[in-house]
């Protein structure tokens, strides 16, 4: 029965882990909780929500950060030494490197103030200095400043990557402004005709166009959000179809097959209008006009979109030229849209192409059924 509770207590104390192993859970457990605020950039507000972390990470009596302009926020004791903690930061920001400060540039008549030594070390992102950290201390050592660099080095880590966020952010608004200015001025010119011809003949008819004008118009140029559901995306298709009906009528024909199950996956803003416009445009280059086919199914844990036009089709070292952006082409939107879900969902989700002269051209999209961090 001893050795049996021994065993037992050993077991235990081997599941728990070592007093290093719950030090490395604690430090790991601390900087995830810093991460998210510093990941959204270096502001007053982020700096709010990180310092109490940093301050966790490094043990010390305060924490401060500041940015090359001021000093965003000081978290811990002695708050009358945060004067001092902007100089210290403003001299590692000028000199690009970290700055020691002992009693005598801390001296304060605070009775008991537990500030003695400062450690103010620059923030790099991208070779380029952002700000400092700045760690205020009762007495100085050498772990204290290397963890004050190593931490101020993970917090320029962190920064980094908010700026590449907020880059992509700026292209994929880009890339929409771009899909937006690439909708064919013809197009509108030639909505709007269709609809000036049932005025007489059928004012009904031009109501509702006009109204499907008025909503295609509104979805397309809408100035907030990234992303949308595939069902007001394809809300959006369907009206810029019956727009193109008007005009073409019994030329152009569509066939529409959509899974319920799939109509709420979240989408690239614009992902699939520009495809839709391509395969108008192709599939109706025969004699007799063509018939657009789009499917949007169930495959387990990926929705999977195809269009496909029954047109003259196009050369496949085109199309690959077009999509590794080595040729512009005609091909509206094709390269944007490609690139789009990459830099979305990752390479794997990029676009395929099934095209040849003569038989027509089938574009398929596929994208993961559930994608934590898009909001539509």
């Amino acid at each position: 029965m001893v050795l049996d509770g021994l065993r037992s207590r050993w077991w235990r104390t081997r599941q728990l882990g070592t007093d290093a192993d719950h030090a490395t859970f604690r430090t790991l457990h601390t900087a995830s909780l810093a991460s998210p605020a510093l990941r959204r950039g270096l502001t007053a507000e982020t700096a709010d929500l990180a310092l109490r972390h940093l301050r966790g990470l490094l043990g010390t009596a305060a924490v401060a950060l500041a940015d090359t302009e001021t000093l965003l926020g000081y978290d811990g004791l002695s708050t009358h030494h945060t004067a001092q903690a902007r100089a210290l930061a403003d001299r590692a920001v000028a000199s690009s490197a970290t700055v020691v400060a002992g009693r005598a540039e801390l001296a304060c008549d605070t009775e008991g103030c537990l500030v003695g030594h400062a450690i103010a070390t620059p923030l790099v992102i991208d070779d380029r200095v952002a700000g400092a950290l700045v760690a205020l201390a009762e007495t100085p050592s050498a772990s204290l400043l290397r963890a004050t660099e190593e931490v101020a080095s993970w917090v320029s880590g962190q920064l980094e990557l908010a700026e590449l966020d907020e880059q992509r952010h700026r292209l994929a608004r880009a890339e929409v402004r771009a899909l937006r200015a690439q909708i064919s001025p013809h197009f509108i010119y030639n909505s709007l005709g269709a609809i000036a011809s049932f005025v007489r003949t059928d004012p009904d008819r031009a109501r509702e166009l006009l109204l499907e004008f008025a909503d295609f118009t509104r979805y397309s140029f809408r100035q907030h959000g990234e992303f949308t559901t595939l069902t007001e995306e394809l809300r959006s298709i369907e009206r810029y179809l019956l727009l193109e009906q008007a005009r073409f009528g019994e030329r152009l024909r569509v066939v529409l097959q959509v899974a319920p199950e799939v109509l709420g996956v979240t989408i690239p803003f614009l992902c699939l209008q520009p495809l839709v416009e391509n395969a108008v445009q192709h599939g109706l280059e025969r004699e007799g006009g063509g018939v657009i086919t789009i499917v949007a199914r169930d495959a387990d844990r990926e929705c999977v979109i195809s269009i496909e036009d029954d047109g003259a089709g196009q050369d496949p070292e085109r199309i690959r030229a077009v999509l590794a952006g080595e040729a512009a082409g005609d091909s509206v939107g094709l390269a944007n849209v490609d690139e789009r879900l990459r830099t979305t969902f990752g390479d794997d989700y990029g676009l395929v192409v099934e095209t040849a002269p003569g038989a027509g051209t089938r574009v398929v999209v596929r994208v993961p059924k559930f994608a934590p961090g898009l909001t539509p």
